[in-house]
């Protein structure tokens, strides 16, 4: 029973990270905006791109986690990096919170590459995986390859729910996206990633306390 409860809280809190980095306007997010204004699938195409590359990665990382032994070492650095570049990109995020969303011309394809594409030539989304991303996949080695699975799933599910609903709406009315949404959700990645940056952080830096002490 407590198992379970745990693979539940790691759910809740893969669900909210998920979106607190989906939500952040970046290259895969402006694309998104403008392919949306003529196409209103066009965050559904974009999403399934992004997991194209996003699925092979999390299963590599997954692979290479559970073949190898991993040194304590490696475990805290990663979840100290991790803990670190969350509070940062909350802090940034919360200092950009008044800025419009960038601007990003793709070239004239479909959706589905441009999803492929944006996603694969972010360096971002590299340096997020490798870990925030990484760390995460770490817990979710615990409950093993199903757990894992379960949770390489709800990750893009995150994804594909935002972007579609993105599009839908601005393809619908650009009025709904409005600054007081923008304001909001800046604010909701700044909490999400600085309380689980910090958290993180404290969890690799106990280790560290309790292996190499």
């Amino acid at each position: 029973m407590e198992f379970i409860t745990d693979f539940y809280l790691f759910l809740a809190s893969v669900v909210l990270i998920s979106l607190s980095g989906v939500m952040m306007p970046g290259p895969l997010f402006a694309v998104t905006i403008e392919k949306a204004a003529k196409r209103k699938n066009a965050g559904l195409l974009i999403s399934a791109g992004h997991g194209i590359v996003e699925f092979p990665l999390m299963f590599l990382i997954y692979y290479g986690l559970t073949q190898f032994v991993i040194p304590a070492i490696v475990q805290i650095t990663v979840g100290l990096i991790g803990g670190l570049l969350m509070m940062y990109m909350g802090v940034q995020t919360f200092r950009n919170r008044k800025k419009t969303s960038e601007k990003h011309e793709s070239p004239k394809q479909d959706s589905l590459i441009a999803g492929i594409w944006t996603t694969a030539a972010n360096a971002g989304f590299i340096l997020w995986w490798l870990t925030i991303g990484t760390t995460l996949i770490m817990n979710a080695k615990i409950f093993g390859l199903l757990g894992f699975s379960v949770f390489a799933v709800t990750h893009w599910l995150c994804d594909f729910l935002w972007y579609t609903v993105v599009a839908v709406v601005i393809f619908k009315s650009r009025r709904f996206w409005t600054e007081r949404v923008h304001q909001a959700i800046f604010i909701f990645c700044f909490a999400v990633l600085v309380g689980f940056g910090a958290w993180f952080f404290s969890s690799a830096l106990w280790l560290a306390i309790n292996t190499l002490v």
